[in-house]
């Protein structure tokens, strides 16, 4: 192989591809982690909705009209 390590790129640029890398896959890994908690900590506007019919804080005629507004 010539002396070539690394797939033929040399000692220095296999190292630093290889950084590269797992850089990469690291950042992926949090991006994800970080993306699919953001979206449960916040309730949609359905749930938000049942919680306020729940509670009393509005007449089933509002929670109809507004949950017909919602699907739409």
């Amino acid at each position: 192989m010539g002396g070539y390590g690394m797939m033929g790129f040399g000692m220095g640029f296999g190292f630093i591809f290889m950084l590269l890398f797992w850089g990469l896959i690291i950042w992926l890994i949090v991006t994800l982690i970080n993306a699919s908690q953001s979206h449960k900590s916040e309730p949609d506007s359905l749930t938000i909705l049942k919680r306020r019919y729940a509670s009393g804080k509005i007449t089933k005629k509002q929670y109809e009209e507004m949950r017909k507004e919602l699907s739409k």
